[in-house]
């Protein structure tokens, strides 16, 4: 009887060792499954950080670099007004010049394509700061307002401010007091605004250097002030001003290309033309334009 008894508790004792070690073995194998799902988890959660912080880098380097956002929208667009010889119209309505030219060349050089944008010329650090437009192209004075204003290249054109007159009475302005008895028309936010306003003249704003020239031409204005590089365009014989002529030069001054405060594409264009100058095709193409002589050498 002792032995059944015995052997009974034996059996017992037993089954509950075997229970408890089937317990513990799945408890192993469930603490093991859960920390393989938990690190499976964190490798996915650092996987897709990663993923995130390198997409952040990527936004934060392209709303850091001009450069950087020109190329990934695939456009350069460049902020002018009709100004030959700069930026004006071919026969085929597609936009030409020496600035024109340029901005091309370097469009392509950013693997992007080009699109000309006309502006308030009164307004383009406005739509600079707005990214209407990417870059002011477009025989630009240097004046303390712009470069205040933007971020600029280094000077790339001689110029000047001069007084445009009819023919007929070119004669009699031959000095800077003699200016002073007209009218002028100039276009707003302009050197030429600048230069009339600095020597006391009095005179009307325009929205540009062409309805300027158009202001004396029609009568209206008795003369206009505009660049010296246009007035050697668009006046004079076999122009479509023939009767008009320019005389004094009231101020000497060089242009620059803007871009947005603090932009990386304001280097960027004057390594692209530091690069032209030294294998000539700057000179090739200012030539087309009749502005070689005005060319600054870099």
């Amino acid at each position: 009887m002792k032995r059944k008894i015995m052997a009974g508790i034996l059996a017992a004792a037993m089954t509950v060792s075997m229970t408890a070690c089937g317990q513990t073995e799945e408890k192993a194998n469930a603490d093991t499954a859960t920390a393989e799902t938990s690190t499976e988890e964190a490798s996915a959660n650092d996987a897709e950080e990663s993923s995130e912080d390198s997409a952040e880098t990527s936004e934060e380097a392209a709303a850091d670099s001009d450069i950087e956002y020109i190329k990934g929208k695939g456009k350069l667009i460049v902020g002018i007004t009709d100004f030959a010889p700069m930026d004006y119209k071919d026969d085929n309505g597609e936009w030409i010049g020496y600035d024109a030219d340029l901005a091309k060349k370097v469009a392509e050089s950013l693997g992007v394509d080009v699109e000309f944008v006309e502006i308030d010329w009164d307004n383009k650090i406005l739509e600079l700061e707005n990214k209407s437009i990417d870059v002011v192209w477009n025989g630009m004075t240097l004046t303390n307002e712009v470069t205040n204003s933007m971020e600029c290249t280094q000077p790339y054109l001689n110029n000047a401010q001069v007084v445009v007159v009819p023919s007929d009475i070119a004669d009699t302005i031959k000095s800077t007091d003699d200016a002073a008895a007209l009218s002028y028309a100039v276009e707003a936010g302009s050197a030429g605004e600048q230069a009339a306003t600095d020597n006391g003249y009095d005179f009307i704003s325009v929205t540009s250097q062409a309805d300027a020239l158009m202001e004396v031409q029609a009568g209206t204005s008795g003369a206009c002030i505009i660049d010296l590089l246009m007035a050697g365009a668009m006046i004079g014989e076999g122009t479509s001003y023939p009767d008009l002529t320019h005389t004094v030069e009231l101020t000497t001054e060089e242009y620059g290309i803007g871009c947005r405060k603090g932009s990386d594409l304001a280097a960027y264009i004057d390594d692209q033309l530091n690069a032209m100058s030294a294998d000539g095709s700057i000179l090739e193409i200012a030539k087309t334009y009749g502005v070689q002589d005005a060319v600054i050498n870099r």
